[in-house]
């Protein structure tokens, strides 16, 4: 059998026992806080165990694509040393969500393994739980007989706690498992040494490969065992060890599912496998890291700085550095073996041959952008290792290996592993403080994701054409796409751009991109370090056809009114205040302007009136634009020009006037042809937002005189509603007023209302023992006068244990009151009485033990929380 025949042949065999086949999860996780992968087959099915959902199917099977390489289950450092440890596997598994259990599970194993696959019995050995003493459990002995039917007993073998009890975490469904081995070694080394004695002892010829987990308990958060009320069957069995051992090799890496990719690496490098076991390393590093690589970029994850993209960043590094040192690769290679993994994989998951094109040349690019540096970097390290200091402590400092990381994009467990190779360590701690050092430096930068961009031509220049014209002819140069917790962004770099970069302050330009089939949106358009970035909403179906790009002209125009207004505002800010205006912070969009500047002081309304007037002014000047582009700095400076918050200048700047005497300015951004295109300018606001930093926002054109229609619209409203056409400000001084006394008035007649309820409560105080109870229904204005009357009649009493159950404006609310030396008794606790209550009223809530409350939804529930409190009090029914 081959490996895609071994696949199907599973998935068929449990589909005959009336299992649905489920496709595989992908193998990055999206929903999952607590995993960054999806490490074991159940991961899918983790909601049905806990019961937070309900499955479809009672019985299922699938192949599931899963990667360890971080966290609990890391097992990097063993891919390639060993013959059976991988980063992606494939884990082949049936489950029973409360439908058959450990006897159907441990029979259809059987049948598979040995009729089915025709495994040789005298071969295999299977574990069962042995028991635990900490947590009283006894060994599996149902699982023994169970076993006992298909297997001879000297070959079943009781397993530790440790092999043989699966737990999902420190707490949730859990329960025994049984483990099946099979015995490899030639016949000859079975007779020296019994293979009961290898199992479980990590021998690279005694493998287990099929788990059988019986979840019949659920541990609690305080470490307690509890009989599930169903119990469920998880088994899971990796497929490359499968292959393995069906077909009958010494290695994972011998079987169908590696030696094609082995001996294309042999055809590429010159080298054969099975030389030298430097060499054989490698290649095995390369031909598992391959596949974890790929399938994770085809479900969305793309190599970068931060978590789940850093991993895969890693693992590709991983295996270019082996290909480099030891099988002569200088030119990027692994892109090569694309085709081969589509021709394996394709079938079963085919989003690899769908995306092959796309993932090559991912793969391609990372690989170009780490063989820049590898080189350089390993020669540093070289010297680094040949210091004295180092020689004699064994030791590389933290430091260095940080360097190595920052400059050179050697991850910390590429420089730990060449280090070991030479008999050396690194100082862990030393890098990690290092690291921690970089990003409370710069956090900001640490979030971006670099090094991902796809090159569809090797033409590297970019022209932006936006300052003149709103449209043009252009081409694709690179592409990519980022994962974010809210889904894929695609991003695109143009030859020829009219749209405008974020800069400055002023937001990107938004357009279309239209192509001789398909149109797509220009969603934003951002700079990172010397490119134009255009976000869009999809990726173009040929990356190589030629694009018209239309600049959203409406938008833009709004904008550049905008900009234009903010410089206008800077230099009238400056005439009215005084030269110490400093621009602190800009934001300039389509529907406002906003800007942050230095002053002590908030701005008087008269001061507000003088800057929109000046403003204003400048704007029925009708001033024309003076634009120099590249202009030697000095020159700039020379004329005065003031430069803007946040933007970089080089050795030639861009220099924008409206009149000499009054706005000279570096800025990159677009503007308006003359001031009167602005139209009007309005201030909507004026506030602090730090120490000494001002903020005002304004808003100009259509929408400044769509605001001030709307203030008018709103004044005449409520001129009408207070009949009141004359004189506005005296109705409304007057309509407060008497808000005011009639305020006094009712809280007068809410605490008359109070003081006749406190004293008819009084009247029904029951004393029980040394105790005065109190449960009543009442009816109040608010929280305050419940907590307020509880409090009172608790002092107006002594040793007071009251539960008032109040309708407050249609709602109800439980108010639980207790005196401290009965609390101190330990005879009552508030918080527990009204928890318990407030289910009456399908609500919730809590306090301290002397005094808790509880809101609800449902009115109708008060008289039976009455009912419960007098159980609760012993309270007699009067």
């Amino acid at each position: 059998m081959n490996a895609k025949q071994i696949r199907s042949t599973f998935i068929d065999f449990f589909k005959s026992k009336g299992h649905q086949f489920v496709p595989s999860a992908p193998i990055v996780v999206k929903n999952d806080p607590t995993l960054m992968f999806t490490n074991a087959g159940m991961n899918q099915f983790k909601d049905f165990f806990l019961g937070n959902d309900t499955p479809q199917y009672s019985r299922v099977a699938n192949s599931q694509k899963c990667l360890r390489v971080s966290g609990k289950h890391n097992d990097l450092e063993e891919v390639g040393v060993d013959t059976y440890h991988h980063t992606m596997f494939e884990m082949l598994g049936n489950w029973s969500f409360g439908d058959y259990f450990k006897e159907e599970a441990i029979a259809w194993a059987w049948e598979l393994l040995t009729e089915v696959y025709d495994l040789p019995v005298d071969r295999m050995y299977v574990t069962v739980f042995g028991g635990d003493q900490a947590d009283g459990l006894d060994k599996d002995l149902e699982a023994l007989e169970l076993w006992g039917k298909w297997i001879a007993k000297e070959r079943i073998l009781f397993g530790s706690k440790k092999d043989n009890f699966w737990e999902m975490g420190e707490s949730g469904p859990c329960g025994p498992c049984s483990e099946i081995h099979v015995d490899l070694r030639t016949d000859a080394e079975r007779q020296l040494v019994d293979g009961k004695d290898l199992v479980n002892q990590d021998h690279p010829q005694v493998i287990e490969i099929w788990n059988l987990v019986f979840i019949q308990y659920n541990r609690t958060m305080d470490g307690a065992l509890k009989e599930l009320p169903a119990k469920h069957v998880d088994t899971g069995m990796g497929l490359e060890r499968l292959v393995r051992v069906i077909q009958w090799k010494q290695s994972n890496y011998d079987t169908d599912l590696f030696q094609p990719f082995i001996h294309q690496l042999e055809a590429l490098s010159g080298i054969s496998y099975g030389s030298d076991e430097k060499t054989d390393i490698a290649f095995r590093v390369i031909v598992d890291h391959i596949r974890a690589i790929s399938f994770t970029i085809a479900d969305g994850q793309l190599p970068s700085n931060n978590k789940a993209g850093y991993v895969i960043r890693r693992i590709l590094r991983r295996a270019v550095r082996y290909g480099y040192t030891f099988l002569n690769f200088k030119e990027p290679f692994l892109h090569l073996l694309l085709p081969t993994l589509s021709d394996l994989f394709g079938e079963v998951f085919p989003e690899v041959t769908l995306q092959q094109g796309f993932i090559s040349r991912v793969i391609q690019e990372e690989e170009i952008s780490f063989l820049r540096t590898l080189d350089k970097g390993l020669k540093i390290l070289d010297q680094i290792k040949s210091e004295s200091s180092i020689v004699s402590s064994k030791t590389i400092p933290g430091n260095q290996v940080f360097e190595l990381y920052d400059t050179y994009g050697f991850p910390l467990d590429l420089t730990s592993l060449i280090a070991r190779e030479h008999g050396l360590s690194v100082d862990e701690t030393g890098f990690n403080t290092a690291m921690e050092v970089q990003k409370t430096r710069s956090r900001a930068a640490a979030e971006q994701e670099t090094g991902d961009w796809i090159t569809v031509t090797s033409e590297e220049s970019v022209e932006f054409v936006g300052y003149d014209q709103l449209h043009s002819l252009c081409r694709v140069l690179k592409y990519r796409v980022i994962s974010e917790k809210k889904g894929k962004k695609y991003q695109l770099v143009l030859n020829r751009t009219p749209f405008y970069a974020e800069s400055g302050g002023q937001v990107g330009d938004q357009g279309t991109l239209l192509g001789e089939s398909e149109t797509i949106q220009v969603l934003d358009t951002k700079k990172e370090n010397d490119l134009i970035v255009h976000e869009v909403d999809k990726l173009p179906v040929d990356t190589s056809q030629s694009f018209n790009a239309q600049v959203n002209e409406e938008r833009r125009l709004r904008v550049m009114n905008n900009h234009t207004a903010t410089h206008l505002l800077q230099s009238a800010l400056r005439q009215v205040l005084g030269n110490h205006i400093q621009q602190k912070g800009s934001l300039v969009n389509e529907e406002l302007l906003r800007f942050d500047f230095s002053h002590y002081a908030k701005l008087t309304d008269g001061e507000l009136t003088a800057v929109e007037a000046i403003v204003n002014e400048r704007i029925r000047a009708n001033i024309h634009l003076d634009e120099k582009r590249n202009l030697p700095n000095a020159e700039a400076k020379a004329l005065g020009a003031t430069a803007l918050f946040g933007e970089k200048y080089g050795e030639f700047v861009r220099v924008i006037t409206f009149g000499r005497d009054f706005s000279v300015e570096l800025c990159g951004g677009t503007h308006v042809q003359a001031t009167g295109n602005i139209g009007f300018f309005k201030i909507i606001s004026e506030g602090s937002i730090s120490a000494g930093v001002r903020r005002i926002e304004a808003m100009t054109s259509v929408q400044a005189e769509a605001y001030v229609r709307e203030q008018l619209q709103t004044l005449k409203d409520i001129q009408e509603l207070l009949k009141a056409p004359r004189d506005l400000k005296k109705s409304v001084a007057g309509l407060l007023q008497e808000k005011n006394e009639l305020r006094k008035e009712v809280e007068g007649l809410h605490l008359k209302q109070a003081a006749q309820i406190k004293d008819q409560l009084l009247g029904k105080i029951h004393r029980a023992g040394n105790l005065d109870l109190l449960v009543a229904s009442v009816t109040l204005p608010s929280a305050d006068a419940l907590k307020k009357l509880s409090f009172e009649l608790k002092n107006e009493s002594d040793r007071f244990v009251g539960i008032l159950i109040a309708n407050i404006g249609g709602k109800p609310q439980i108010a639980v009151v207790i005196d401290e030396r009965v609390v101190a008794e330990n005879q009552y606790d508030a918080g527990k009485i009204v928890r318990e209550l407030a289910k009456n009223i399908q609500g919730g809530g809590g306090g301290q033990p002397f005094f808790a409350t509880a809101g609800g939804k449902d009115l109708e529930g008060i008289p039976l929380a009455v009912k419960h409190a007098k159980e609760i009090l012993s309270y007699p029914s009067i």
